[in-house]
């Protein structure tokens, strides 16, 4: 099985840039991100600190965010939000840099929250747009653009893989893209009430990432009910070859040892 770890809510101990080497050192190659940085767009030395990070601890880069606000405030994503459309777009540059240099070749994009006193429509006008100039933005690198239905956030407005599945149509049939794809998190499409068997069979050959923590919890698989293993399985079997990312929350002493222990 090939994992890659999300450094961004797993080793949280350890300051963010010390997280590559840890993961390296509990015996994984492949590493993601959300987006490190408190800017959309950080200082070039902010950039080549976090790619150090990456190339010195001998792990492949697999995953990052784009810029999504400001996450503890509650923000998830700028591709919907008007007011900071141009940020994102900036944001984009920044993103396939890092990807061009790192080999990276999957960005996931938060669809934002409904913001109050703007039209749904238009957000959801404005956010096919913004997807597709970032599809088109990473093109180059042979990236694709993730879109993930998410949990626990009131205003966000994709929470079924349907949902996300008629805006990637939509951005394919106005802008002709075709990287942009969708990000099949278990945990968030479980605890959105999704049917997730029938999303693998019906999706698992098109999934573009594949993200898994148990629930209830949100812990290391083990700790819940979802059945993780037999998805991912089938999954594979139905023509998934990318990496499945351990995006739980876990202390970093037992972060990894259900690997080692059978799952019910």
């Amino acid at each position: 099985m090939t994992y890659t770890v999300n450094c961004s809510i797993l080793l949280t101990e350890l300051p963010l840039l010390e997280r590559p080497a840890a993961a390296k050192a509990a015996g994984f190659d492949a590493v993601e991100f959300w987006w490190p940085f408190a800017s959309s767009v950080p200082a070039d030395a902010e950039v080549t600190a976090f790619e150090k990070a990456i190339t010195d601890a001998g792990v492949q880069l697999t995953g990052l965010n784009f810029s999504a606000g400001d996450m503890p405030g509650g923000d998830r994503g700028l591709v919907s939000w008007p007011a900071r459309s141009s940020e994102f777009r900036d944001n984009v540059d920044v993103v396939a840099g890092i990807g061009g240099r790192l080999g990276c070749k999957a960005f996931n994009a938060l669809y934002g929250n409904r913001i109050q006193g703007e039209d749904a429509a238009k957000q959801d006008e404005l956010a096919a747009e913004n997807l597709a100039a970032a599809a088109e933005g990473v093109a180059g690198i042979g990236g694709t653009v993730l879109l993930e239905p998410v949990s626990g956030a009131p205003a966000y407005p994709l929470l079924l893989a349907a949902d996300a599945l008629k805006v990637i149509r939509r951005v394919e049939a106005e802008a002709g893209v075709v990287n942009v794809k969708l990000l099949a998190d278990f945990y968030h499409l479980s605890v959105n009430g999704d049917d997730v068997p029938a999303v693998i069979e019906s999706h698992a050959g098109d999934f573009g990432h594949i993200q898994i923590a148990d629930a209830p919890g949100r812990g290391a698989p083990g700790t819940g009910t979802l059945p993780l293993r037999e998805w991912v399985a089938r999954s594979r079997e139905l023509g998934y070859g990318g990496y499945v990312s351990l995006e739980y929350k876990e202390p970093r002493e037992t972060a990894f040892t259900w690997l080692t222990q059978p799952l019910p």
